[in-house]
């Protein structure tokens, strides 16, 4: 694991539950550092610097593409 980086930080675990399966789905190899903690016990968060999304430097340029179009390609429905 001492080739992953920390590309993104997120504070709730509700926020990663896309990313997941986007990623699962390339294969892209992955795990939320915090994930659990902050699961059980959201106020941890904040003490632990949030759940913190890590990838393979192979694959951070992938990873931050998809990021960015997550923002540009989710819609709120009313």
């Amino acid at each position: 694991m001492k080739d992953f980086v920390t590309i993104a930080i997120f504070n709730l675990p509700s926020e990663i539950a896309v990313l997941k399966s986007i990623l699962e789905n390339e294969g892209i190899p992955y795990f939320f550092e915090n994930e659990t903690i902050v699961s059980i016990d959201p106020f941890a968060s904040i003490a632990y610097g949030g759940i913190k999304l890590k990838v393979h430097r192979n694959d951070e340029e992938l990873v931050r593409n998809i990021l960015d179009n997550l923002d540009n390609h989710l819609r709120i429905v009313e």
